[in-house]
Protein backbone atom coordinates (compact mmCIF):
# COMPACT_ATOMS: atom_id res chain seq x y z
CA UNK A 1 0.00 0.00 0.00
CA UNK A 2 2.27 2.46 0.69
CA UNK A 3 4.64 1.82 -2.82
CA UNK A 4 1.52 2.43 -4.48
CA UNK A 5 0.72 5.69 -2.37
CA UNK A 6 4.32 6.67 -3.12
CA UNK A 7 3.86 6.41 -6.82
CA UNK A 8 0.53 8.41 -6.52
CA UNK A 9 2.10 11.03 -5.03
CA UNK A 10 4.88 11.05 -7.53
CA UNK A 11 2.44 11.44 -10.04
CA UNK A 12 0.60 13.69 -8.85
CA UNK A 13 3.45 16.46 -7.52
CA UNK A 14 6.71 15.55 -9.37
CA UNK A 15 5.06 15.55 -12.27
CA UNK A 16 3.39 17.97 -13.32
CA UNK A 17 -0.01 18.38 -11.25
CA UNK A 18 -2.95 16.38 -12.93
CA UNK A 19 -6.29 15.24 -11.77
CA UNK A 20 -6.97 11.29 -12.26
CA UNK A 21 -10.64 10.64 -12.96
CA UNK A 22 -12.29 8.19 -10.38
CA UNK A 23 -12.85 5.69 -12.73
CA UNK A 24 -8.93 5.02 -13.31
CA UNK A 25 -7.80 2.47 -11.07
CA UNK A 26 -3.88 2.34 -10.40
CA UNK A 27 -2.35 -1.49 -11.67
CA UNK A 28 1.31 -2.49 -11.67
CA UNK A 29 1.41 -4.95 -14.61
CA UNK A 30 4.69 -7.50 -13.51
CA UNK A 31 6.18 -8.87 -17.28
CA UNK A 32 8.71 -11.23 -17.66
CA UNK A 33 11.65 -8.34 -17.22
CA UNK A 34 10.60 -5.20 -16.16
CA UNK A 35 7.28 -4.18 -13.79
CA UNK A 36 4.94 -1.49 -15.85
CA UNK A 37 3.24 1.42 -14.28
CA UNK A 38 -0.30 1.86 -15.31
CA UNK A 39 -3.77 3.10 -14.87
CA UNK A 40 -6.89 1.84 -16.31
CA UNK A 41 -10.71 2.10 -16.82
CA UNK A 42 -12.22 -0.82 -18.17
CA UNK A 43 -15.82 -0.38 -18.47
CA UNK A 44 -16.34 -3.12 -21.57
CA UNK A 45 -16.01 -6.79 -21.67
CA UNK A 46 -16.10 -6.62 -25.17
CA UNK A 47 -14.92 -3.01 -26.50
CA UNK A 48 -11.80 -2.36 -27.67
CA UNK A 49 -9.29 -1.43 -25.43
CA UNK A 50 -7.22 1.94 -26.18
CA UNK A 51 -3.85 2.22 -24.56
CA UNK A 52 -1.70 5.50 -24.39
CA UNK A 53 1.58 4.61 -24.37
CA UNK A 54 4.00 7.19 -22.57
CA UNK A 55 6.59 8.91 -24.06
CA UNK A 56 10.45 8.58 -23.33
CA UNK A 57 9.85 11.10 -20.38
CA UNK A 58 12.93 12.74 -18.19
CA UNK A 59 15.44 10.92 -20.02
CA UNK A 60 17.90 13.52 -20.29
CA UNK A 61 18.42 16.98 -18.22
CA UNK A 62 19.22 19.95 -19.43
CA UNK A 63 22.18 19.84 -19.93
CA UNK A 64 21.99 16.93 -22.04
CA UNK A 65 23.13 14.38 -19.45
CA UNK A 66 21.14 10.78 -18.72
CA UNK A 67 18.47 11.44 -15.61
CA UNK A 68 18.41 8.93 -12.70
CA UNK A 69 14.83 8.23 -13.19
CA UNK A 70 12.56 8.81 -17.03
CA UNK A 71 9.68 9.37 -15.48
CA UNK A 72 8.07 12.31 -17.57
CA UNK A 73 7.34 15.44 -15.80
CA UNK A 74 5.34 16.80 -18.82
CA UNK A 75 1.12 15.34 -18.78
CA UNK A 76 0.28 15.89 -22.40
CA UNK A 77 -0.19 11.82 -22.84
CA UNK A 78 -2.25 11.36 -19.13
CA UNK A 79 -4.31 14.95 -19.99
CA UNK A 80 -5.46 13.03 -23.40
CA UNK A 81 -5.90 9.36 -21.79
CA UNK A 82 -7.65 10.79 -18.88
CA UNK A 83 -10.31 12.66 -20.83
CA UNK A 84 -10.72 9.86 -23.11
CA UNK A 85 -14.58 9.04 -22.50
CA UNK A 86 -14.55 5.41 -24.23
CA UNK A 87 -15.47 2.59 -21.90
CA UNK A 88 -12.01 1.11 -22.06
CA UNK A 89 -8.93 3.19 -21.53
CA UNK A 90 -5.31 2.35 -20.49
CA UNK A 91 -2.60 4.89 -19.78
CA UNK A 92 0.69 2.84 -19.97
CA UNK A 93 3.95 3.98 -18.89
CA UNK A 94 7.30 3.04 -20.00
CA UNK A 95 9.97 0.45 -18.46
CA UNK A 96 11.16 2.15 -15.76
CA UNK A 97 8.68 5.52 -15.38
CA UNK A 98 6.69 6.08 -11.60
CA UNK A 99 8.27 2.27 -10.63
CA UNK A 100 10.73 1.16 -8.19
CA UNK A 101 12.65 -1.64 -10.26
CA UNK A 102 15.53 -3.55 -9.49
CA UNK A 103 15.97 -3.97 -13.48
CA UNK A 104 16.29 -0.75 -14.49
CA UNK A 105 19.72 0.76 -15.51
CA UNK A 106 20.39 4.14 -17.24
CA UNK A 107 20.51 2.25 -20.41
CA UNK A 108 16.90 1.48 -21.30
CA UNK A 109 15.95 5.54 -21.02
CA UNK A 110 19.37 5.95 -23.13
CA UNK A 111 20.67 3.65 -26.17
CA UNK A 112 18.62 0.91 -25.33
CA UNK A 113 15.19 2.40 -24.50
CA UNK A 114 13.60 0.19 -27.56
CA UNK A 115 15.71 -2.53 -26.98
CA UNK A 116 14.10 -6.15 -27.84
CA UNK A 117 13.38 -6.82 -23.69
CA UNK A 118 11.74 -3.40 -23.25
CA UNK A 119 9.01 -4.12 -26.42
CA UNK A 120 8.85 -7.39 -25.14
CA UNK A 121 7.05 -6.11 -21.58
CA UNK A 122 4.90 -4.03 -23.10
CA UNK A 123 3.69 -6.69 -25.36
CA UNK A 124 3.51 -8.76 -22.05
CA UNK A 125 1.79 -5.75 -20.89
CA UNK A 126 -0.74 -5.11 -23.40
CA UNK A 127 -1.31 -8.28 -23.93
CA UNK A 128 -2.67 -8.91 -20.36
CA UNK A 129 -5.01 -5.71 -20.55
CA UNK A 130 -6.41 -6.59 -24.12
CA UNK A 131 -7.33 -10.56 -23.32
CA UNK A 132 -8.26 -10.90 -26.77
CA UNK A 133 -9.93 -7.64 -27.41
CA UNK A 134 -9.15 -5.64 -29.99
CA UNK A 135 -6.26 -2.56 -29.07
CA UNK A 136 -6.22 1.03 -30.41
CA UNK A 137 -2.77 2.03 -29.37
CA UNK A 138 -1.55 5.55 -29.28
CA UNK A 139 1.67 6.49 -28.92
CA UNK A 140 3.41 9.83 -28.04
CA UNK A 141 6.99 10.30 -28.78
CA UNK A 142 8.82 7.31 -28.29
CA UNK A 143 5.80 5.47 -27.42
CA UNK A 144 4.68 5.39 -30.93
CA UNK A 145 8.03 3.71 -31.30
CA UNK A 146 7.01 0.91 -29.21
CA UNK A 147 2.94 0.74 -30.79
CA UNK A 148 4.89 0.08 -33.82
CA UNK A 149 7.24 -2.60 -32.56
CA UNK A 150 4.79 -4.64 -30.53
CA UNK A 151 1.78 -4.65 -33.57
CA UNK A 152 4.69 -5.98 -36.19
CA UNK A 153 6.58 -8.11 -34.14
CA UNK A 154 3.70 -9.95 -32.05
CA UNK A 155 0.41 -10.46 -34.37
CA UNK A 156 -0.89 -12.68 -31.24
CA UNK A 157 -2.26 -8.85 -30.27
CA UNK A 158 -4.86 -7.79 -32.46
CA UNK A 159 -4.35 -4.27 -33.29
CA UNK A 160 -7.10 -2.19 -34.51
CA UNK A 161 -5.43 0.61 -35.24
CA UNK A 162 -2.13 2.81 -34.55
CA UNK A 163 -2.43 6.46 -33.47
CA UNK A 164 0.75 8.89 -32.75
CA UNK A 165 1.13 11.85 -31.39
CA UNK A 166 4.66 13.43 -32.08
CA UNK A 167 6.24 10.01 -32.74
CA UNK A 168 9.28 8.77 -33.04
CA UNK A 169 8.50 6.07 -36.05
CA UNK A 170 12.11 6.10 -37.04
CA UNK A 171 14.74 6.65 -34.26
CA UNK A 172 17.80 6.25 -36.86
CA UNK A 173 16.80 8.96 -38.77
CA UNK A 174 15.84 11.21 -35.89
CA UNK A 175 19.22 10.84 -34.26
CA UNK A 176 20.81 11.81 -37.62
CA UNK A 177 18.35 14.84 -37.74
CA UNK A 178 19.76 15.74 -34.82
CA UNK A 179 23.19 14.80 -34.70
CA UNK A 180 22.88 12.40 -31.91
CA UNK A 181 24.45 9.17 -30.46
CA UNK A 182 22.64 6.43 -31.99
CA UNK A 183 20.02 4.03 -29.88
CA UNK A 184 22.86 1.32 -30.82
CA UNK A 185 20.70 -1.42 -28.69
CA UNK A 186 17.26 -0.59 -29.84
CA UNK A 187 15.20 -2.14 -32.20
CA UNK A 188 13.90 0.88 -35.08
CA UNK A 189 10.62 0.42 -36.44
CA UNK A 190 12.26 1.08 -39.87
CA UNK A 191 13.27 -2.19 -40.22
CA UNK A 192 9.86 -3.47 -40.18
CA UNK A 193 8.19 -0.37 -42.25
CA UNK A 194 6.90 -2.58 -44.99
CA UNK A 195 4.48 -4.65 -42.37
CA UNK A 196 3.66 -1.70 -40.47
CA UNK A 197 2.07 0.28 -42.74
CA UNK A 198 -0.36 -2.76 -43.63
CA UNK A 199 -1.94 -1.38 -40.75
CA UNK A 200 -4.90 1.15 -39.58
CA UNK A 201 -2.98 4.26 -38.69
CA UNK A 202 -2.67 8.34 -38.44
CA UNK A 203 -0.22 10.61 -37.46
CA UNK A 204 0.02 14.03 -35.65
CA UNK A 205 2.89 16.51 -35.70
CA UNK A 206 3.40 19.48 -34.60
CA UNK A 207 3.72 22.38 -37.03
CA UNK A 208 6.62 23.92 -34.36
CA UNK A 209 7.88 20.46 -32.78
CA UNK A 210 11.80 20.83 -32.91
CA UNK A 211 12.06 17.71 -31.17
CA UNK A 212 10.18 15.26 -33.67
CA UNK A 213 10.22 17.79 -36.53
CA UNK A 214 6.96 17.23 -39.34
CA UNK A 215 9.62 16.36 -42.03
CA UNK A 216 10.97 13.34 -40.80
CA UNK A 217 6.75 11.23 -40.01
CA UNK A 218 5.97 13.09 -43.51
CA UNK A 219 9.11 11.04 -45.19
CA UNK A 220 8.54 8.26 -42.88
CA UNK A 221 4.92 7.99 -44.48
CA UNK A 222 5.54 9.04 -47.59
CA UNK A 223 3.01 12.07 -46.59
CA UNK A 224 0.30 9.81 -46.44
CA UNK A 225 -2.09 9.67 -42.90
CA UNK A 226 0.16 12.60 -41.42
CA UNK A 227 -1.56 15.62 -40.08
CA UNK A 228 0.13 18.88 -39.36
CA UNK A 229 -1.40 20.48 -36.10
CA UNK A 230 -0.75 24.55 -36.77
CA UNK A 231 1.20 25.97 -33.44
CA UNK A 232 1.67 22.70 -31.63
CA UNK A 233 4.94 22.03 -29.92
CA UNK A 234 6.15 18.92 -28.88
CA UNK A 235 4.40 19.25 -25.53
CA UNK A 236 1.87 21.52 -26.09
CA UNK A 237 -0.68 22.70 -28.49
CA UNK A 238 -2.65 19.29 -29.50
CA UNK A 239 -5.71 20.22 -27.62
CA UNK A 240 -7.35 20.56 -31.17
CA UNK A 241 -7.02 17.40 -32.57
CA UNK A 242 -7.61 15.47 -28.76
CA UNK A 243 -11.30 14.99 -30.16
CA UNK A 244 -10.12 13.22 -32.94
CA UNK A 245 -8.30 10.76 -30.91
CA UNK A 246 -10.77 10.17 -28.11
CA UNK A 247 -13.35 9.38 -30.75
CA UNK A 248 -10.66 6.92 -32.84
CA UNK A 249 -12.38 3.21 -32.38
Amino acid sequence: MRAIWLIVVLFLSGCSSIHIPEDFTYKEIQTTIFKLASWQKMENATAPVKIYIEGDGAAFNAEGQPTRNPTPKGKLLREIAFGDMSPNVVYLARACQFVDDDKCVQKYWTTARFAPEVIQSAYEAIYKIAKGREVILVGFSGGAQVAGLVAVLHPDVRVKKLISVGGNLDHYEWTEYHNLPSLKDSLNLADYREKYLMFPQFHFVGENDTIMPPVLNQNFMEHKNVYVVKGASHGNGWEVVYPQIWNAM
